[in-house]
């Protein structure tokens, strides 16, 4: 008997003595009914391992006793750290759940909200070839509210004496600037990645998350993030969202206590990524090449994800939901996508295209030529079988032609306006050739500007009617409406070439003028569905010319091209293949004036482009 009440005093002095629960986060913030993804929670805190889960429903202030239908516990599991609890749950109605985690006679509680899907939110519509995509480089673009530009809870503070520390741009920048954006034509709007980034120095790129569920609060909150696309909807503007499930930030939270040493992909030192995307796919690739490439970190500052630990891949499934349900985004960009393992990278998007299956996500693929970049998009055939479903990836390849055709004078054989009819030859190797993001810079490139032939702004114009006129979907990256070069000497530089969008009386004529020019594209080219569902047919020629139709049934638009130094004819007895279907005489939509294309002796000044709307 002595033995018994010794062993029972020993039990209860343990449970006494055992730790309390704290619960420190949970993941995701909230979430909806009617998901397609089951839920799963993270706690994080101290001593969570082996807690036992139990929900109560709060209803006027108070938990209810008893039974909760509403949110169920359907299983749970530790990780290595004893500091995390994954615990699967069915959502089966809307309402405020008080969840208790208990070890002994110790528990520590949180209140979790589960909301009403919004109606129509799985069938949301996206960003299309209709659209125009304008790039915001967050940090540098403009300071909205200067009152943010440092706070107490974030290390680094603004200084723009120093190119490259934060400036101070911010969602509010944003937001005052819709209407300019507007203007410009284009139709949605990609800023750099918006959530926390807490690295003590280089934050202001914003590719380091420290918090997944957090806006950084030099930006300003996760409320007025979502108001922000509120504000945006109303303005005809869609939103994307750039997200980086590749590697987080040193500085995130949960580097000081992994919840898996596989959390990350570790290393005795660091390890940098190699780069060779082409391990993915290449036959005669070694493993050592492949896991490195997919292993590696991408920088000292920025640890590698292992998408393969299944409860980080579902973490991030989660994470990409959460953010397009909570903010009513339009699409999503994502950042290093070959870097990220693939068949968990392709599980990845999977999830986000199940709940979403009309959403369009756009894939930075830097890689070339065509078929590499090609591999990555959804719905190529691939040899392997491989499917990413990525819909759409960026066009890399025609992205350098236009650059290598305007960066001389393109005198020679395969030179000039030749480069880019070869990469257009290799339209062939994509899934969806429409779902290709076209851009002539970003803000990992030198600008435009710096990149043509003695910085010319007929080349730039020249590079925009291209741009305008090609099958996919248009980017611009902000300031290059301004045809803005970049501020320091070097001009691929990227601290450099972020410099903040010019305001006021920073606005030359001259960029006034290059606005205005690409205004008048991009807003024709709204009105011209030929432009963003037609065919091309080009034809080739080495007098570093271009020329091409992207025609439909009904209408075409031919665009003549001219970047050699002197003015060319524009043989149109060589297009009667594709002329013979429509009326001969257009309408030059940039100038209104009629064009007769069965003449034979018309001439595009040095320079220049020849744009033509035809019908029937």
């Amino acid at each position: 008997m002595k033995r018994n009440i010794s062993l029972f005093l020993a039990f209860v002095l343990a449970q006494w003595l055992m730790a309390a629960p704290k619960i420190q986060q949970v993941e995701p913030l909230n979430w909806w009914t009617d998901m397609q993804l089951p839920l799963t929670l993270m706690f994080h805190g101290e001593d969570l391992a082996d807690a036992q889960v139990s929900v109560q429903q709060i209803v006027k202030g108070k938990a209810v006793r008893g039974a909760c239908l509403g949110l169920v516990p359907t299983g749970q599991h530790n990780a290595e750290s004893p500091n995390y609890l994954f615990v699967d749950m069915a959502v089966n109605q809307p309402g405020t759940y008080r969840i208790t985690l208990k070890k002994g006679k110790k528990k520590a509680t949180c209140d979790y909200v589960i909301l009403p899907r919004r109606e129509g939110s799985r069938e949301r519509s996206s960003f299309t070839t209709a659209d125009v995509v304008y790039l915001i480089m967050s940090d540098r673009f403009v300071d909205g509210d200067e009152s943010n530009n440092s706070t107490k809870d974030t290390r680094e503070k603004a200084d723009k004496n120093n190119v490259n520390g934060r400036f101070g741009g911010d969602i509010q920048g944003i937001i005052n600037s819709f209407d300019h954006i507007s203007r410009l034509g284009a139709t949605a709007i990609w800023p750099t990645p918006l959530l926390c980034d807490d690295e003590a120095a280089w934050s202001y790129h914003g590719y380091a998350c420290s918090d997944y569920y957090h806006i950084d609060p030099r930006f300003g909150s996760n409320a007025m993030y979502r108001q922000m696309v509120q504000q945006a909807h109303a303005k005809g503007l869609k939103f994307l969202m750039d997200m980086v499930p590749n590697h987080c930030g040193a500085a995130h939270w949960w580097m000081a206590d992994l919840p898996y040493q596989n959390w990350i992909n570790r290393f005795p030192e660091f390890t940098n990524t190699n780069n060779v995307f082409t391990a993915n796919y290449d036959i005669n690739a070694s493993e050592y090449d492949r896991l490195l490439s997919n292993r590696g970190w991408f920088d000292h500052p920025m640890p590698d994800m292992n998408l393969e630990n299944p409860d980080l891949l579902k973490y991030f499934q989660q994470w990409a939901i959460w953010w397009i349900e909570y903010a009513d985004l339009d699409g999503l960009r994502v950042d290093t996508y070959p870097y990220i393992e693939k068949i968990p990278g392709s599980k990845w998007l999977k999830a986000i295209r199940d709940e979403y299956p009309n959403i369009n996500i756009v894939g930075e693929c830097w890689t070339r030529p065509a078929p590499a970049v090609a591999y990555w998009q959804s719905g190529t055939k691939n040899f392997d079988g491989f499917d990413s479903h990525l819909p759409t990836v960026m066009d890399f390849p025609v992205e350098e032609a236009i650059r290598q055709a305007l960066e001389n004078d393109g005198n020679y054989w395969g030179g000039g306006l030749t480069k880019v009819y070869d990469a257009m030859t290799m339209d062939y190797q994509y899934g969806d050739v429409n779902k290709l993001l076209t851009f002539l810079g970003n803000h990992d490139m030198s600008r435009i500007r710096d990149a043509v032939k003695d910085k010319d702004i007929r080349r730039v114009k020249l590079a925009y009617v291209l741009l305008a006129t090609m099958r996919g979907i248009p980017q611009v990256l902000y300031g290059d409406e301004y045809a803005m070069t970049s501020k320091g000497e070097d001009p691929n530089n990227h601290s450099y070439l972020r410099a903040p969008l010019p305001q006021g009386a920073e606005v030359t004529a001259e960029m006034q003028d290059m606005f205005d020019f690409q205004s008048a594209l991009f807003q024709w080219r709204k009105t011209e569905p030929v432009l963003h569902s037609g065919k091309t047919m080009h034809f080739l020629s080495r007098n570093n010319t271009y020329a091409f139709f992207r025609y439909n049934a009904d209408e075409a638009v031919f665009v003549f091209a001219n970047a050699s130094d002197e003015s060319r004819r524009v043989p149109t007895e060589t297009y009667k293949e594709i002329l013979g279907r429509y009326n001969a005489v257009g309408v030059n939509p940039m100038t209104g004036g009629k064009v007769d294309l069965n003449r034979t002796d018309i001439e595009v000044p040095a320079l220049s482009t020849l744009v033509v709307k035809l019908k029937k």
